[in-house]
């Protein structure tokens, strides 16, 4: 999964104007999410969330972009390789605010399972909620 903001990317081509749908901004959450690479993340975290982002889930509360990519990075890092981020049910979207249901382990057999919630402004995301199933 490529994160290049170029001209010709998919994700580039995406990201330009002022801002995004809801539905586009959980797209780009979960290309987020999932991306191992932390300057393609980055790129991408850059053009689609503010910049005094918050990240909140069990073990962190954390403020700003980079902060943001270092906590997914740990959460990546800590993870097997196999384990990917697939999405487990349909998006729910509001006036400011974006849900996706995910499941987290290798392809088709998740070990984990929870919920990102958005909360939007400007066309950008704003806060990030990971929660976790119990």
């Amino acid at each position: 999964m490529s994160f290049g903001c170029q001209e010709n990317s998919p994700l580039g081509n995406r990201l330009k104007g002022a801002g995004m749908e809801a539905n586009e901004l959980l797209r780009v959450q979960h290309e987020v999410t999932s991306e191992r690479d932390p300057e393609k993340r980055r790129a991408a975290i850059d053009q689609a969330y503010v910049e005094d982002l918050r990240f909140l889930d069990s073990e962190a509360d954390v403020i700003g972009r980079q902060a943001f990519s270092d906590r997914l990075q740990q959460i990546l890092d800590g993870a097997p390789p196999d384990f990917v981020i697939e999405e487990d049910g349909p998006a729910y979207v509001g006036p400011d605010t974006a849900a996706q249901p995910w499941r987290f382990g290798p392809p088709g057999n998740p070990v984990i399972r929870g919920m990102d919630v958005l909360t939007l402004r400007e066309g950008r995301v704003s806060v990030v909620r990971g929660l976790v199933a119990s």
